[in-house]
């Protein structure tokens, strides 16, 4: 069984010709066309936090269902989608069988959304999260989320993404991650026009194998946000033995 994943920072759908346009930001999502995407970015960021992309838009028009964490604090209104600018797109018809905001320390506001699914008679727990730009705080930041995910009783696959805003390509932040956790490279995607940070990055469990990743850089994802997305299809064992205790 396979599954795609992809995480997009869609810089609160303002593109690099300065226009806001949420329609762009759908149309490149489904250009992408994955099963769990994780989007950064994608409230505004002050007053009542809307949210970039019309609910009306993705309910009534797209493949995905919006998940909504259970939250920590009043950062999300219901204007908002996810928590802290993060949100979670799961394809309809996969089962969502949990979903809680993380808080993740650092002085700035800043957030993580998990959702766990059941794919196929198997859990999937999705994590998307936007570090922050001091290396000390992403570091901090890391071992939150690494540890809301051990937190929980039942055994897992795992797969966490977002902007990791991490320049390194092995260093960092990146090394807080614990094996056997494997953080991929799916490849440069920022700045978009010209990119040469990997800043997007996923993180997967063991037991989870690897079809393909890389970045998607087409003429609408060139100019829709700073960021371009990654992804990866990922592909779950036969039976649950795959899943690590």
């Amino acid at each position: 069984m396979k599954l795609k994943v992809a995480s997009y920072n869609i810089h609160k759908g303002v593109g690099l010709d300065r226009r806001r346009d949420p329609d762009r930001i759908v149309s490149i999502l489904r250009e992408i066309d994955a099963d769990v995407i994780a989007l950064q970015e994608a409230d505004r960021r002050f007053g009542l936090r809307e949210a970039v992309i019309p609910r009306a838009t993705l309910d009534d028009h797209s493949p995905w269902q919006v998940i909504e964490p259970r939250h920590y604090d009043r950062a999300r209104t219901a204007a908002s989608m996810g928590w802290h600018g993060n949100a979670l797109l799961v394809r309809r018809g996969i089962e969502v069988v949990d979903a809680c905001a993380v808080p993740l320390p650092t002085i700035e506001p800043r957030g993580a959304v998990c959702a766990s699914l059941s794919i196929g008679g198997q859990v999937v727990r999705v994590l998307g999260m936007h570090l922050d730009l001091s290396g000390l705080r992403r570091r901090h930041q890391v071992e939150a989320v690494c540890g809301h995910v051990d937190s929980y009783p039942d055994p897992a696959h795992v797969v966490m993404m977002g902007d990791l805003n991490e320049w390194s390509n092995t260093g960092g932040a990146l090394g807080a991650f614990p094996a056997p956790l494997r953080v991929l490279a799916p490849g440069r995607s920022f700045p978009s026009r010209r990119p040469v940070a990997q800043l997007d990055r996923i993180v997967i469990s063991a037991g989870l194998e690897i079809d393909g990743l890389g970045v998607h850089h087409s003429p609408l994802a060139a100019v829709g946000s700073d960021h371009l997305p990654v992804w990866a299809t990922l592909r779950l064992p036969a039976n649950e033995a795959g899943i690590p205790a």
